[in-house]
C-alpha cells in the first residue's frame, strides 16, 4: 500500500497519536505542515534519498527547509523513453541549469513540486543550489 493511501486510511486520530514520535521515517515526512508529500527536503538532503514508486504514481516533493531548492533530473539519469522533469518546467538539464544561474526554477519553504512517472526505471535527480553538498536523490519506478 502506498504511504499516502495508508495515512488516509489511518484517519486524523492516528496522526495525533504519532505527533510525539521522533523516528517516523518516511511516514512522518507527510505529517509536517498538514500536506501530504513523498520526499521532503532538509537544508542539504532529500528525505528519503531513494523513493520507490510504481508506474503512473505522482511523486510530490516538499521544501521542508528554509533554503531555496530545485528538483532537477539528470538528462543521463533517467530512462531513455521517460519524460524529463525539473521544477520550473524545463525540458532538459541544460535549460534547468541555465535558468538556475539566472535565479529561476527553485521553490521556497513549504512549496511543492510533483511529477508523474510513466516509465519504469531509475531516475536520478539533484538540487542545483546544493549539488556540491551532495543533495541528490533517486526515484525507482516499478511496474
Amino acid at each position: 500500500m502506498h504511504r499516502r493511501a495508508y495515512l488516509a486510511a489511518l484517519g486524523s486520530g492516528a496522526l495525533v497519536g504519532l505527533a510525539g514520535c521522533t523516528a517516523l521515517g518516511n511516514v512522518g515526512s507527510s505529517l509536517f505542515g498538514g500536506e501530504e508529500y513523498d520526499v521532503g527536503m532538509t537544508r542539504n538532503a532529500f528525505v528519503p534519498e531513494t523513493y520507490e514508486a510504481t508506474v503512473g504514481e505522482t511523486v510530490v516533493w516538499k521544501n521542508t527547509s528554509s533554503a531555496l531548492h530545485t528538483v532537477t533530473a539528470y538528462d543521463d539519469g533517467i530512462p531513455e523513453d521517460a519524460e524529463y522533469f525539473a521544477s520550473g518546467g524545463y525540458d532538459s538539464e541544460t535549460e534547468a541549469r541555465e535558468a538556475w544561474s539566472e535565479g529561476r526554477g527553485g521553490f521556497d519553504t513549504r512549496e511543492t513540486f510533483e511529477h508523474t512517472f510513466e516509465v519504469p526505471g531509475r531516475y536520478g535527480y539533484v538540487c542545483l543550489p546544493h549539488e556540491r553538498t551532495g543533495m541528490a536523490g533517486i526515484v525507482v519506478v516499478t511496474e
